[in-house]
């Protein structure tokens, strides 16, 4: 059952989604369908270390793939702590089901479908997408990992020279409010970049910034993804990018490096989207 409802002119149109097995959730929809083109259809999952975060945060990251020509469907997933592992992922796989029937209404027949995500919304993305390859449904066109939160080791080089001398971070933080103990961090589903087995994921593009706290552990994944035969773009922003907690407070379109994340984006989605067939 789904109820549409209009908000600022300035925003995409909110709807309440109730979905099996989860509360009724929002989602927010940027772009539309363009008579006579199939477009990709994107479901983003917002950043937030876990316990915060919402549509409106999300817009910036929302709006950007969108800009590229994709309908994109950002989801107000459940958070931590009240909502622990494995709330959010198994909500975002029934917003991908959801989305998946309504993939001809929003996008066009036959819409190539896409999970996005920046910092914990990365993960969620990755998380979904592990999901989906082990269900087997519904196709997964690609995924989009945006300065992703994929380890919660926290150790590597580039978040130690973010913080400094500090010795915690929200970060930290918000993993252990997600995880309900230390056994779910050898849950693939909840630590993606442990993850041991990768093969059979679909095509991924995962830009990250020089900048990016998060830079080592996604550009790590990466590499474990095209070791275990994946088709990987990554990237790396060298402008000054304030990844990911300027993602969340920037408003749409103000991204400083908004032009070349669109080229990559772009590019990713024409390369992951079979071209339409020939007219008979």
């Amino acid at each position: 059952m789904v109820s549409t409802s209009a908000i600022s002119a300035v925003l995409a149109p909110t709807q309440t989604v109730s979905l099996p097995g989860t509360p009724p959730l929002s989602l927010r929809v940027w772009g539309k369908k363009t008579r006579g083109h199939v477009l990709p259809l994107v479901l983003h999952f917002h950043g937030g270390a876990f316990v915060a975060g919402d549509l409106d945060s999300g817009a910036c990251m929302a709006e950007l793939i969108a800009s590229t020509g994709a309908v994109v469907a950002s989801l107000d997933y459940p958070l931590a702590p009240t909502h622990r592992f494995p709330d959010a992922v198994e909500a975002g796989y029934a917003a991908l089901a959801w989305l998946y029937k309504q993939r001809t209404r929003l996008a066009g027949n036959g819409a190539p479908l896409f999970v996005a995500g920046e910092e914990a919304g990365g993960n969620i993305a990755a998380a979904v997408a592990l999901m989906v390859r082990d269900r087997a449904h519904p196709p997964l066109a690609g995924q989009i990992l945006v300065a992703p939160m994929l380890n919660p080791c926290n150790a590597t080089a580039s978040l130690r020279q973010s913080l400094g001398e500090a010795t915690g971070c929200k970060w930290s933080d918000g993993w252990q409010q997600y995880l309900r103990g230390p056994m779910d961090a050898e849950h693939p589903y909840a630590v993606p970049g442990l993850a041991q087995r990768l093969a059979g994921l679909p095509p991924t593009l995962i830009l990250t910034g020089a900048d990016d706290p998060m830079r080592d552990e996604a550009l790590a994944y990466a590499e474990r993804l095209r070791d275990a035969g994946i088709d990987v773009r990554s990237s790396v922003v060298q402008t000054a990018t304030g990844w990911p907690d300027s993602l969340g407070v920037q408003p749409p379109g103000h991204c400083p490096c908004a032009a070349q994340v669109h080229t990559r984006l772009r590019a990713f989605f024409q390369a992951a989207t079979p071209p339409p067939p020939p007219p008979s």
